[in-house]
């Protein structure tokens, strides 16, 4: 009797620790994404290299079932010359990577483009700094290099382009660049006032959960 209540005192317990050990497994974050990013830019005018622009984001995310990220925001386009423009610029983030998570942030950015030709080809290279106000999760800083190459394709008129880029980040919380951003898409100029992107972004993130995604995305520009 006393084997046999031994035994099954150990058994119960293996189960428990067992199912404990399953429920903290299927709860673990996960690591990989499949999500639908989209943006809208809009541009308006305001005294000969000044533009004021607005941006609104959403991203579909948990194998694009459900929104998983909102943006709201505003900044101030300045062009000095022809190549390059500066861009300050005040974001409001609200995120839901996985369930039971919810994060808020407030993002002050600037950022300095310079572009130019290269015979048929357009190369940028974007330089941005970044302040996070997160809650929770704490405030960081980062940096971010996005270097793009674009080219026309198809007959002029069209006014049809195809881009690659790749982003890197830094991230002075960790000393570490934590993220890497490759994407390749088209460009369509639709009017004078409405230019398209349609394109595929691969993310890599030490870091973040989650982290490493494959992302369809668009982003529409809109200039009054």
């Amino acid at each position: 009797m006393k084997r046999l209540s031994v035994n099954s005192i150990i058994g119960i317990l293996l189960l428990i620790s067992s199912a404990l050990l399953a429920q903290g497994q299927a709860t673990l974050p996960p690591e990989t994404d499949t999500q639908n990013w989209n943006d809208v830019y809009l541009y308006v005018p305001v005294a000969g290299p000044v533009d004021f622009v607005m941006q609104g984001t959403l991203r579909l995310g948990r194998d694009i079932s459900k929104p998983v990220d909102e943006r709201i925001g505003a900044g101030f386009s300045f062009r000095f010359g022809k190549y390059l423009t500066v861009i300050p610029n005040y974001l409001h983030i609200r995120t839901q990577p996985f369930a039971n998570r919810k994060l808020y942030e407030n993002r002050l950015s600037v950022a300095a483009t310079v572009k130019f030709p290269v015979g048929k080809f357009t190369l940028s290279d974007r330089n941005l700094f970044e302040r996070r106000l997160r809650h929770p999760g704490g405030d960081s800083t980062r940096y971010r290099n996005r270097f793009q190459v674009d080219h026309p394709i198809g007959p002029a008129k069209h006014k049809l382009s195809v881009f690659l880029s790749d982003e890197v980040f830094y991230d002075w919380s960790f000393d570490q660049w934590v993220r890497n951003r490759f994407a390749i898409g088209v460009t369509k100029v639709l009017s004078k006032h409405l230019t398209g992107d349609l394109y595929y972004l691969r993310q890599n993130d030490s870091h973040a959960l989650p982290g490493d995604l494959h992302v369809i995305g668009t982003a529409l520009r809109i200039r009054m």
